[in-house]
């Protein structure tokens, strides 16, 4: 047993004190706690709440100045927004217009790493994961850099600006500094492209929605975070299961893509990379658990914790702390829990992270000579709910 959880876990990310299954309930500071799987899948489908987390407050002070970008969105207007834009990120559409660029993609930084002999394994994967995302979006007329200038941007995020914390005050400056430089060589040449010639694209899209150059840097900048930093670290941490773990290693290397596919599945389930998601419920809900019924009064915050959720033992099965791909699972449950979340916001680019990971991992374990030169540190980023990777570094030859 492990002093965070009261499950068994392989987890390499601790994420605090977890009660998997346990009922919901609200704690004294007035949010309500879900961690059994049947609740926070029921939760996180109604359409009778509201995003609440990833710095909503911030977001909600532009209310009524500007559209919002769609994660901060909810109701009719959302769901249309997420028909319209489904077709970006449909298994088919990765399949016939991004699986050959992924492929080059990822051969570039194995051959990157070949050729320098040892490299941090985050560096290689945010060059993979940006330029993935960026095609996806339409972020593709800018100069050079952009993956530099999303890490600089992203790295002063965090902290409340204030007397109290001039910290945070600089950072936040910097930020701002380092959003205007995404906007001025990445967003706006990219825009000007698509007004003058529209493209397959989430830009294309946004331009025909009458959206302005603010409001889609907005959903650039969102998209940024969950299309290419989520999935940085998701791949970092796949590979550092894969490295220190023979026989694991051994199935995926052996193994055909849906078999590389579901054993990524299972340690996402395991490690997700948002271990909570927020919402502020806007009626009483009475939900499913796996001890009856459950009553969430109206207008309480939310805290689902996914990474409880996901080792709830009546939904995952036996040894829900392990790594055991192919696991039988009822119907209803993904592979990856709710890694991905699940309802009007789940996540729309699954299946592109998926088999962006798997892309580059293939290749990447392939490589001979492939080792650990050792594990990177942990850092965990509260005000995303998020784990971050730094330093894992890779060595060949």
């Amino acid at each position: 047993m492990t002093a965070e959880t009261p499950v068994q876990s392989t987890r390499k990310v601790a994420r605090g004190e977890l009660a998997p299954g346990c009922p919901a309930h609200a704690d004294a500071d007035g949010t309500w706690r879900v961690q059994d799987f049947a609740t926070a899948r029921a939760l996180l489908r109604s359409t009778e709440t509201r995003q609440a987390g990833f710095n909503i407050e911030n977001a909600r002070k532009l209310e009524g100045k500007m559209r919002l970008p769609v994660l901060y969105r909810d109701g009719a207007e959302h769901r249309e927004h997420r028909r319209q834009t489904a077709k970006y990120f449909t298994p088919k559409k990765v399949d016939t217009a991004y699986r050959g660029f992924m492929q080059r993609l990822a051969q570039q930084q194995c051959d990157e790493l070949s050729r320098r002999g040892e490299a941090d394994l985050s560096h290689l994967s945010f060059e993979l994961a940006v330029a993935v995302a960026a095609e996806v979006i339409g972020l593709t007329d800018g100069g050079a850099g952009m993956a530099r200038r999303l890490e600089r941007f992203f790295a002063e995020q965090g902290g409340t600006p204030g007397w109290r914390n001039p910290g945070a005050a600089v950072r936040a400056l910097r930020g701002n500094v380092n959003l205007g430089k995404f906007y001025w060589f990445d967003v706006r040449p990219s825009i000007a492209a698509r007004r003058a010639a529209r493209r397959d694209d989430l830009i294309s899209h946004l331009i025909d929605e009458g959206c302005s150059a603010s409001e889609i840097l907005g959903e650039c900048v969102t998209f940024a975070a969950a299309g290419m930093v989520t999935t940085r670290e998701f791949i970092t941490l796949a590979a550092w299961h894969l490295l220190t773990d023979d026989e694991l290693r051994h199935d995926y290397t052996g193994g055909d893509e849906s078999r590389r596919v579901a054993i990524l599945h299972e340690i996402l389930r395991l490690e997700p990379v948002v271990s909570d998601l927020y919402r502020t419920t806007t009626a009483e809900l009475e939900l499913p658990s796996a001890q009856g019924p459950v009553t969430i009064p109206a207008g309480v915050r939310v805290d689902v914790g996914v990474a409880a959720a996901n080792l709830d033992g009546a939904a995952v099965g036996a040894e829900p702390g392990a790594v055991c791909p192919g696991r039988a699972l009822p119907d209803g449950v993904g592979g990856a829990g709710l890694a991905f979340g699940d309802g009007p916001h789940r996540c729309p680019g699954a299946y592109i992270a998926i088999q962006e990971t798997e892309t580059f991992l293939t290749r990447l374990l392939a490589l001979p000579g492939l080792r650990m030169v050792g594990p990177p540190q942990v850092r965990l980023r509260p005000e995303i709910a998020s784990y971050e990777l730094v330093g894992l570094r890779l060595r060949v030859g």
